[in-house]
């Protein structure tokens, strides 16, 4: 009887082992979202990647580089950036893969970055504006603007204008912006982007740059239609990486309660790169430049996030703050 009993339980037990072990691995399957699956090779070509030394960045370029393109990693911290660069040469066996120094949080850097990219590359064949800080302190950056749109937005905006003709002359070529679903809810506060008259809100400031991201790179497909330069924005998914280190200094105590679960919730920095590795080298996208896309696929930004006139006041705003004609 008491044999008979727990050669039941061994039973249940197992049955329950085993149907939470497929329900586990089910989930993660549809959190980790869809798969670059192309094969394309890029021996040749040139990509830079903005923020390339630590998570979905640092992810694009392995892939870039495996792919056998020459990859420019362009990162604000040299020390960090080359160490990210000698285990993807090491992991990849591609050795033309360097670091370059950029901050988008000084526009004087980014100047001095296309100056020094410029006279020393001979072609841009893919430009990833992959870099990005969530949820931070109100903060302004050396050139007077509140810090997540100077560098999210405003910083990438810059070098993209910069680089335009080195991209226009090694057609086909893209731009590829990471943008978020946090566009959802968001606005451009004209009259007050460094938020100076109202209260700061990180959130409110964070989507507000990721709407830009969006508006520009939309606004950039259209200027650019038919100059065999397309361009693309994205929501990568919710990500493990450096990004939510702010939120869990401003709130310690959740952050450690819901770590855990959260984590094993949340993609991987490799899947979180698929669909920026998809939108840089995907065959046939090129009618579907302006477009956004999450999952490896194209999806339908929000209402705010498809404001053409928005996305053109956008662009004049920012090519003003930063000081393009």
């Amino acid at each position: 009887m008491w044999k008979e009993l727990k050669k039941n339980q061994l039973v249940k037990y197992g049955a329950v082992t085993t149907v939470s072990t497929i329900s586990y691995v089910l989930l993660r399957k549809w959190i980790a979202g869809g798969i670059c699956r192309s094969h394309a090779k890029l021996h040749g070509r040139t990509v830079v990647i903005t923020g390339a030394n630590t998570g979905i960045g640092k992810e694009t370029a392995w892939d870039m580089a495996m792919r056998g393109a020459r990859v420019i990693m362009a990162c604000r911290d040299l020390t960090r950036g080359e160490a990210a660069a000698t285990e993807i040469r090491s992991s990849t066996g591609n050795t033309n893969v360097v670091v370059q120094q950029l901050n988008l949080a000084s526009l004087g850097s980014v100047r001095q970055f296309a100056r020094e990219f410029i006279a020393t590359e001979t072609r841009l064949d893919i430009l990833i504006n992959n870099a990005g800080i969530m949820l931070c302190p109100k903060s302004f950056t050396v050139d007077g603007f509140e810090s997540q749109f100077a560098v999210n937005h405003l910083g990438h905006f810059l070098l993209t204008n910069l680089l335009l003709d080195m991209l226009k002359a090694s057609t086909p070529s893209r731009v590829v912006t990471v943008s978020s679903i946090a566009h959802q809810g968001g606005k451009i506060h004209y009259d007050d982007l460094n938020f100076d008259k109202k209260g700061y809100n990180s959130v409110i400031a964070y989507k507000q740059s990721k709407l830009a991201n969006l508006l520009f790179s939309r606004e950039l497909a259209r200027r650019t239609k038919g100059t065999g330069v397309t361009s693309y924005s994205l929501h990568p998914g919710v990500i493990r990486t450096e990004l939510w280190r702010h939120s869990q200094s401003k709130y310690p105590t959740l952050s450690s309660m819901l770590s855990a679960p959260a984590w094993l919730l949340m993609k991987t920095p490799r899947e979180g790169a698929q669909t920026t590795i998809y939108c840089a080298v995907t065959e046939g996208l090129e009618e579907k430049s302006g477009y956004y896309f999450s999952d490896c696929q194209v999806k339908e930004p929000a209402l705010e996030g498809r404001d053409d006139l928005a996305a053109l006041r956008l662009w004049g705003v920012s090519a003003g703050l930063v000081g393009l004609n």
